[in-house]
């Protein structure tokens, strides 16, 4: 017999095919990342093949950390926690513990599906946790997805959630799209990529109103994001930032983030495997190192939870 789409095994374990509204997203077991996401027919993220793992962490889930954490270390009630190095050319701790985990399945329709993976206590990160990563399509093809952090542990547990997604426009090079993103303050990293300062966004950095992605090689964290009303549905309705690449034709996609997420970390790359220039545009709920600086950094209390959401739009 023939395994389905869904359930044939790849280098990222089990495909998860979702449809709906004339989209068709796949999602991963490893690392419940999103491999794929296309609609009507136009793809809208990068994506790689059966063979590989995700490059440069193409669509996957980041916790209980997003970014870097500097050499791997950070302090607990005064005592050095010593992660792995899982980024040997800068000598960091990098995109949290579930990099290379794959995720249960919970539940799944035509359109949703639910994975979730365990956090076990382990050196540097001594806390027992379950993240939870839900993706759903909209009557139109519209793409939301949820991540939610428990803390199954008898402490409080640090964290910052975020995700990897890689955005494009079907077949259009990168470097023709203009890439918009709201954050009127970027993170200023030294040479290792750990934000050392901030600053008003001015020049090729300030990406509010436009920025050709030709003029672009970013690798840096943006805040102060303007935040608006996502829907009509009036006083209490999520209120949401949006990071957008358009093509000269009209055509737009766009990352959306709520409040939940008050950073974006940029990353335009000439590394990734066949594109002349890639544009990762990743919701954080803090900044990069935020287990040293505090930016951002959230504390779950025993048996509490906590959840960011997140989606990709477009007009085409």
């Amino acid at each position: 017999m023939t395994p389905s789409p869904t359930a044939r095994r790849a280098a990222t374990g089990r495909q998860h095919e979702l449809r709906r509204g004339g989209a068709v997203a796949v999602v991963t077991e490893l690392a419940a990342g999103l491999r794929s996401y296309a609609r009507h027919g136009v793809a809208l993220t990068e994506t790689y093949g059966d063979g590989q793992i995700p490059p440069g962490a193409t669509g996957i889930t980041l916790a209980p950390w997003a970014n870097r954490i500097e050499d791997g270390r950070w302090a607990l009630d005064g005592k050095v926690q010593q992660l792995d190095i899982t980024e040997p050319k800068f000598g960091h701790a990098s995109h949290g513990l579930l990099r290379n985990t794959g995720y249960s399945l919970l539940e799944q329709t035509e359109s949703a599906v639910a994975l979730e993976a365990v956090i076990f206590p382990q050196h540097g990160y001594p806390f027992l946790l379950r993240h939870r990563v839900d993706y759903a399509l909209d009557a139109d093809g519209g793409l939301t997805v949820t991540q939610t952090l428990a803390n199954d542990s008898a402490a409080p547990a640090p964290y910052v959630l975020g995700a990897h997604p890689y955005l494009r426009i079907g077949e259009l090079p990168a470097e023709d799209l203009t890439l918009t993103v709201s954050g009127g303050t970027r993170l200023i990293a030294d040479q290792r990529l750990i934000p050392r300062s901030s600053e008003p966004v001015s020049g090729l950095a300030d990406l509010r109103g436009g920025q050709p992605v030709s003029s672009l090689a970013l690798d840096a964290g943006y805040t102060d994001l303007a935040f608006e009303e996502a829907t009509d549905d009036g006083a209490g309705a999520p209120r949401v930032a949006r990071a957008t690449l358009a093509a000269a034709d009209g055509r737009r996609v766009w990352m959306w983030q709520e409040e939940t997420c008050p950073y974006t970390h940029v990353f335009v790359t000439d590394t990734f495997p066949g594109r002349s220039k890639a544009v990762a545009l990743e919701p954080m709920s803090g900044a990069a190192n935020a287990f040293n600086s505090g930016a951002g950094l959230g504390w779950l209390e025993p048996g509490a939870s906590a959840a960011i959401r997140w989606g990709i739009g477009s007009e085409l």
